[in-house]
């Protein structure tokens, strides 16, 4: 009688290399390694900076383009179109290579943006920021998957904590400028800032990130595209988002143009998985991806930090603007309290998963810190003192900054090398999706909040279908008191309901830490897409460097 078999099967090395030297020393990283890994890193931050930065400009942006029923979908259209990309995003790396796919990324990115800062009415900035979105979404991807093939799990801790720390950066610094160009200059420039920062992120990765490109014709590579999946995964999301992007503002949770597409949606998602699992030839998401616990655990981690990070995120200067009357400006330079915090949280997190070669305990300090957080924040009220509100963000904010870096491990940590980019693009796909979530989740409550808390006289200046929180931010400041006092309470007490949500789904995450099981992390990488390094003699790739031990099972 044979032997049980593990849950989770030792990954082959076939194919791989190992990165350590003949005397198990790793090999210093050369000035090739690094101008690489910057270039990635000027991608992510790009991302990450316009993402962030729009949020605090969109009263503004709404205003300016007379878009109050529509202004949702400035948001919501970047979403839709980087969630739906980024599976397909995976797979194409995969099949034409990374650097290809992270250039066409950068420049769908910059196209997005000169149309958005060109945009003169709503439906013209939705079209942009799709177009935008399509190319963030592959940013994101692309620079976790490069990450992956440049260093081995096992030491990765480090790296993706300075990609958290960019990320978190980023964010902190997307709100003030944001804010700044919302009140001091003009919101167009918020875009066209874009414009020589792509430049630049294009030259870096056209010069320095020399990856190898797998073999093969355009004919062959296309032939290896799972169209039919990539379909239904693009169709099935995009018809989510559209649902939870009407519900509870445009029209009713249970009415048809919520539910259809919702239903419908999730219906194709489902589908896709099937697909993916029984019938695909070449999948976007292979099984084993998602089949054993710890990954799925991770994911499920990822999925629950997207939805209560962004609501942070996104509408802490909801509470700054509304309740406190801060400008634009202001309202960002308030949300470094969170920003601050995450980004060196983010790059703690990495650090000690390297050096403690453990997961787990750094995950779950995490969900510890924000669920404390986020109940800390449901108490702040419209004159809640500065020590308040700055105290109440720290523990949240370290808890965001503690998942941002940690939730990759688990999900990595069970798979072969071969299956990073799916996992990643997956993983990656997962987080934005659930980031609709967040906003959609939080907006919901906020609008629903908002009419039943806000004073009569002033709730009747805005019909249904329009955003109550955006439409009356720039109103409230003109507001005769003591409306403008009652105005403001009402904000401050149905932002308390966002929070007592997010404590609830916290408590989801803090779950998933029970799925996660310590698994040594490898100490290889993919040699397919490894370093290209030129030298005299020849084009020298990592594995030409180091003695290698290839095992085959």
């Amino acid at each position: 009688m044979s032997s049980p078999q593990p849950l989770v099967q030792p990954p082959t090395n076939e194919g791989n290399v190992n990165v350590e030297s003949p005397d198990g020393s790793k090999p210093k990283k050369g000035s090739v390694f690094w101008m690489s890994f910057v270039a990635i890193v000027v991608s992510i931050f790009l991302s990450a900076l316009d993402l962030t930065a729009v949020g605090t400009a969109l009263p503004t942006i709404t205003a300016a383009l007379k878009g109050g029923d529509d202004f949702v979908w400035v948001a919501s259209a970047y979403s839709l179109a980087s969630t739906a990309i980024l599976p397909l995003s995976g797979s194409l790396a995969d099949i034409f290579g990374r650097r290809p796919i992270m250039l066409i990324s950068i420049i769908f990115f910059s196209l997005g943006s000169a149309l958005a800062g060109a945009a003169q009415n709503m439906n013209m900035m939705i079209a942009a920021r799709t177009i935008q979105g399509i190319g963030g979404g592959g940013i994101t991807s692309l620079t976790l998957i490069v990450t992956s093939d440049l260093v081995p799990l096992s030491e990765r801790g480090f790296y993706q904590g300075l990609i958290g720390l960019t990320w978190a950066f980023a964010s902190g610094l997307g709100p003030p400028v944001g804010g700044l160009f919302a009140q001091s200059a003009s919101w167009r420039w918020l875009f066209f800032l874009n414009l020589p920062l792509t430049a630049i992120a294009f030259g870096l990765v056209s010069i320095f990130l020399r990856v190898r490109t797998p073999e093969g014709t355009i004919r062959e590579k296309l032939a290896r595209i799972d169209w039919f999946g990539n379909m239904l995964i693009i169709a099935g999301s995009t018809l989510a988002i559209v649902g939870m992007t009407f519900g509870g503002v445009r029209f009713p949770w249970t009415s048809a143009q919520v539910l259809a597409p919702l239903i419908i949606g999730l219906t194709l998602m489902a589908i896709f998985l099937l697909y993916e699992a029984k019938f695909a030839k070449n999948p976007t998401v292979p099984l084993e991806v998602v089949s054993n616990r710890t990954s799925f655990g991770g994911y499920m981690s990822t999925a629950v930090h997207g939805i209560v990070s962004i609501s942070l995120i996104y509408y802490m200067p909801v509470y700054f603007q509304a309740s406190r009357g801060a400008s634009p400006i202001r309202s960002g330079v308030n949300g470094l309290a969170t920003a601050l915090v995450i980004s060196p949280f983010a790059i703690l997190s990495g650090i000690i998963v390297q050096l403690m070669k453990k997961y787990r305990p750094v995950i779950a300090i995490g969900w510890v810190f924000m669920v404390i957080g986020f109940g800390l924040l449901s108490l702040l009220k419209a004159d809640s003192s500065v020590s308040q509100w700055v105290g109440y963000q720290f523990l949240a904010a370290a808890g965001a900054g503690l998942m941002t870096t940690g939730t990759i491990f688990p999900i990595l940590a069970p798979l072969p090398v071969s299956r990073t980019a799916a996992a990643v693009g997956f993983l990656t796909f997962f987080r934005s999706l659930a980031q609709t979530w967040g906003i959609t989740i939080s907006g919901t409550i906020l609008q629903n909040q908002l009419k039943k808390k806000l004073p009569p006289a002033f709730l009747s200046q805005f019909p249904q279908g329009v955003q109550i929180s955006y439409a009356a931010i720039p109103k409230i400041s003109s507001l005769a008191e003591p409306l403008r006092t009652e105005v403001r309470r009402a904000f401050a007490d149905s932002m308390s309901t966002i929070w007592l949500t997010m404590i609830g789904i916290s408590g989801l995450g803090m779950i998933s830490v029970l799925f996660l099981k310590e698994i040594p992390m490898k100490t290889v990488t993919d040699e397919k897409y490894g370093l290209v390094i030129e030298e005299r003699g020849g084009t020298k790739t990592p594995s030409d460097m180091t003695q290698v031990s290839v095992d085959k099972v």
